[in-house]
C-alpha cells in the first residue's frame, strides 16, 4: 500500500476534456516526493521543455505534495510548473491555500493541462470527474470573485486573460506569481480551476505523524518566527536601509529616503486591520492593511519595495492602492515594480520617479496588455536600452541590492528561474557574522559548498512543500525532514540528495530550452561593489565546480546518471 500519495497524476485536454490518469512510478516518487521536485520531473516527461510556453501544447502543472492533508503546520501547499513566458526557461511558483487540499482529496497528486478551451472556461474536477463549463461570465473578474461554492478554485485575474507574461495564478488571495503563469493558464483559455473530493490519503504512521506535528507546531510559535507574526516581512524596510541594502529608483541606490514613511512600524501604526494565517498554518505571518478605499490588503516585503522604494514612492496609501491594484488584475508585483521602475527611468510614457498616477495608469495599460506588459527585458531591448532593465534571466530583481550581498548576487545570477529568492537563501551568508563571499577566494570553495547547501535546502522545502519560514525552527533539518518523510510515506529517502538532484533536474530542463553559461550573471549596474564582472564570474565558476557540473555549467550524464535525473 502507498502511503501520502495517490500515486497518479491527471492529464486534462482542455481543448476537448478528454482526462487520463498516468501512474507516477514508485522510484520517480521517492526520488522527487512532490511540490517543485515532482512537478518539474512532470513538466519535462510533457515536453514542457520543447515547448513555446504560451502554446496550446505546452503543460501547466499543479503538483501536490505528499505532506498535504497531515496535520504537519504549512503544509498545505501546492506548486504550478511550467515554462515561463517571462523567461523561456523553467518557472515553480508555490502557493499557500485550501485549494492544496481539495485538489489532493480529489483524487490525484498532480494535474496537467494541455491544449486550449474552444472558449474562456471553467475547468471542474470533482471526485476525479472532469468538466468544462462557459466562464464567459467570469470575464475580466479578478480571482478572488470566481470562486465556487463547495469548491476550491485557483484563478487568473484580467492580466492572466490578456498573456501579460506576469500575470498570476491566484487562490485564497495567495498567489503563485512569479514567471506569467497565469498567462500560461490564459493562453489554455482556462480562467478558473475548480475542485474537490473526499479521497482520503492514509499515512504510514498516525501516531508518529500526529506527535511531530505538535512538536513542530510548538517550535513554529517560537523567536525563529517571532518578527513574522509580530510585522510581518515588512519588517525588512528599515533594516534593509540601513544596510544600505533596499534597492531604490530602479536599483540606483541602496537607500531611501522615504523609508520610515512606508516601514512596517508606520504601517502598523497608522493602516493596520489585522493578521491572518494560511491553510493548516500555526505561523500567522499575513498582515493586512488598509487601502484607500477602505478594504483590506495583504502586503509583504516584496510587494512594498517593488511598489514602494523601486518607483521612488513613499506614501503609504499609493502603495497600498498599487498593491490591491496588482492583486485585482492578477499581477506579480515585482516584475510589476521592475517593469515601471525601468519605464521610469527610461522616461516611457511620460513616466518618473515618485509618480503616483502614472503608477496607476502604467498598472492598468500593464493589466490590459500594453507594452509594459512584455516585461522590463524585452521593452529594454525594444527601444535599445537593455543596460536599465535590472533582471536575470528575464525576471525582475527582488528587494535585495548585490553591491552589498554578495553571496545574494551568486544566488540570482545562478538561479533557474531567474532573479528570484526564493529559490536560494545565500543572503543567509551575508547577514551572517560567521560567513561571507566578500572576501571570496577562488581557491576555497567553503563558502560556495554553503550556498550550493543553502539552494538545495530551498528546494527540498519546496519538494516536501513546507514554508521556509520554519527553516529556523529545525536543529537538524536534513534529518528532521527525512524522519518526517519516513512517518508519512512508510519510505526512506535522503532528503539532501533529493534537494541536489532537484536542482540538477531544474538546470537540465533549462539546457534543452536553450540556456548557456551566458544566462548566468547579473546586471551590470550591480557589479560595482562587493561583486565585480571577474569575482561573480569567479563565483559562478565555483559554484559549477561545488555543483560538479561542467565549466560551462551543464549536467554531466555522469551525475545525471548518479542522480538518476532520467525521465
Amino acid at each position: 500500500m502507498s502511503f501520502g500519495r495517490h500515486g497518479t497524476y491527471l492529464r486534462i485536454d482542455v481543448a476537448t476534456g478528454v482526462a487520463e490518469p498516468i501512474a507516477i512510478p514508485e522510484d520517480v516518487f521517492l526520488r522527487y516526493l512532490g511540490g517543485v521536485g515532482l512537478g518539474a520531473w512532470i513538466c519535462l516527461r510533457e515536453g514542457g521543455a520543447e515547448q513555446d510556453p504560451l502554446a496550446p501544447e505546452s503543460p501547466l502543472v499543479f503538483c501536490m505534495s505528499p505532506l498535504v492533508g497531515t496535520p504537519l503546520t504549512t503544509s498545505a501547499k501546492f506548486a504550478v510548473v511550467a515554462r515561463s513566458p517571462l523567461t523561456g526557461f523553467l518557472s515553480d511558483a508555490i502557493s499557500s491555500s485550501h485549494f492544496a487540499i481539495a485538489a489532493k482529496r480529489a483524487g490525484f497528486d498532480a494535474y496537467v493541462l494541455t491544449g486550449r478551451a474552444p472558449r474562456l472556461s471553467r475547468l471542474l474536477v470533482d471526485n476525479g470527474q472532469v468538466k468544462l463549463t462557459d466562464g464567459d461570465a467570469l470575464r475580466g473578474l479578478p480571482a478572488h470573485e470566481c470562486e465556487l461554492d463547495g469548491f476550491r478554485t485557483a484563478a487568473i485575474g484580467l492580466a492572466g486573460e490578456n498573456l501579460v507574461r506576469f500575470a498570476t495564478i491566484s487562490n485564497d488571495g495567495r498567489h503563485a506569481g512569479r514567471g506569467g503563469l497565469g498567462a500560461v493558464m490564459g493562453a489554455k483559455n482556462i480562467k478558473a480551476f475548480s475542485v474537490r473530493g473526499d479521497a482520503e490519503v492514509e499515512v504510514a504512521d498516525p501516531r508518529g505523524v500526529v506527535a511531530l506535528a505538535r512538536d513542530l507546531s510548538e517550535k513554529s510559535l517560537g523567536p525563529a518566527t517571532a518578527k513574522y507574526r509580530e510585522l510581518g516581512t515588512i519588517a525588512n524596510v528599515l533594516v534593509f536601509n540601513r544596510l544600505r541594502t533596499l534597492p531604490t529608483r530602479n536599483f540606483q541606490d541602496g537607500t531611501f529616503e522615504g523609508a520610515p514613511s512606508i516601514s512596517a512600524e508606520a504601517l502598523h501604526a497608522m493602516d493596520r486591520i489585522g493578521r491572518a494565517s494560511c491553510a493548516a498554518c500555526t505561523i500567522g505571518c499575513e498582515h493586512f492593511f488598509r487601502a484607500p478605499d477602505g478594504l483590506p490588503v495583504r502586503l509583504e516585503y516584496e510587494t512594498l519595495f517593488a511598489l514602494g522604494s523601486l518607483l521612488g514612492i513613499s506614501d503609504r496609501a499609493v502603495v497600498l492602492e498599487a498593491a490591491q491594484r496588482c492583486d485585482h488584475l492578477g499581477i506579480d508585483t515585482i516584475s510589476a515594480g521592475g517593469t515601471i521602475a525601468f519605464a521610469m527611468e527610461a522616461g516611457l510614457s511620460g513616466l518618473s520617479f515618485g509618480d503616483a498616477a502614472g503608477v496607476r495608469t502604467a498598472l492598468d495599460e500593464i493589466g490590459r496588455g500594453g507594452e509594459l506588459a512584455q516585461g522590463s527585458r524585452r521593452v529594454a531591448e525594444s527601444i535599445g536600452r537593455p543596460e536599465l532593465a535590472m533582471h536575470v534571466k528575464g525576471l525582475e530583481m527582488p528587494g535585495y541590492d548585490p553591491r552589498r550581498l554578495s553571496a545574494m548576487g551568486l544566488g540570482l545570477a545562478v538561479s533557474t528561474r531567474g532573479a528570484d529568492h526564493n529559490r536560494s537563501s545565500a543572503y543567509e551568508l551575508d547577514f551572517s557574522a560567521e560567513a561571507s563571499t566578500k572576501e571570496f577566494d577562488v581557491g576555497q570553495l567553503v563558502e560556495i559548498e554553503k550556498i550550493v547547501e543553502l539552494e538545495d535546502r530551498a528546494a527540498a522545502l519546496d519538494s516536501l512543500i513546507l514554508c521556509k519560514f520554519l527553516r529556523g525552527v529545525f536543529s537538524d533539518f536534513w534529518g528532521e525532514a527525512s524522519e518526517m518523510v519516513r512517518l508519512v510515506t512508510g519510505e526512506s529517502t535522503d532528503i539532501a540528495v533529493l534537494g541536489s538532484r532537484v536542482c540538477s533536474l531544474r538546470k537540465e530542463f533549462n539546457v534543452r530550452c536553450g540556456w548557456t553559461r551566458a544566462d548566468d550573471g547579473l546586471p551590470a549596474r550591480l557589479l560595482d561593489g562587493a561583486l565585480s564582472p571577474t569575482t561573480l564570474a569567479d563565483m559562478i565558476g565555483a559554484y559549477y565546480e561545488a555543483r560538479c557540473w561542467t565549466k560551462q555549467g551543464r549536467v554531466p550524464p555522469s551525475l545525471a546518471s548518479r542522480l538518476k535525473l532520467s525521465v
